[in-house]
């Protein structure tokens, strides 16, 4: 299945921007014809996945990471890959966590990974030193 980018987003890995990738996905899909129920799923999908990513980024390196959202069409569905890049300040270490509170946090990120299985077509993740990444397409059905 060919991939075309529609778009690209940098963000910071806060909360308060998770609206506009919200709004970046709902127009796109939008553009690809989803139905209004579809649009509300892909932007459940989005926001999870970037509360995600945003966790699993103050848990590996503390404060301070960027969020990288890449958009793109497949076929008749669209893909959202969010990204948890680590801060480029040396001043940033990795967030030290007692066992309990990891445990706790792991538990919460295979709930949250499942509620985005709900919403999505395809969900994958990915951990590499300095990136977190999460890809969910979400298909135009019918």
């Amino acid at each position: 299945m060919s991939r075309h980018v529609l778009t690209e987003l940098k963000i910071p890995a806060d909360v308060h921007f998770i609206g506009v990738a919200k709004s970046v996905g709902n127009r796109l899909g939008s553009l690809v014809g989803f139905s209004l129920e579809q649009l509300d799923e892909l932007a459940i999908a989005v926001t999870q996945a970037c509360e995600s990513a945003i966790e699993a980024g103050e848990q590996t390196w503390g404060p301070g990471a960027s969020l990288k959202l890449s958009y793109s069409q497949l076929g008749r569905g669209l893909g959202v890959e969010v990204q948890a890049i680590a801060p480029r300040s040396h001043e940033a270490l990795p967030a030290a966590r007692q066992l309990a509170q990891q445990r706790q946090q792991e538990d919460l990120q295979r709930l949250t990974h499942e509620m985005i299985r709900c919403f999505v077509d395809d969900f994958r993740t990915e951990v590499e030193a300095r990136r977190v990444r999460i890809s969910m397409v979400k298909y135009l059905i019918g």
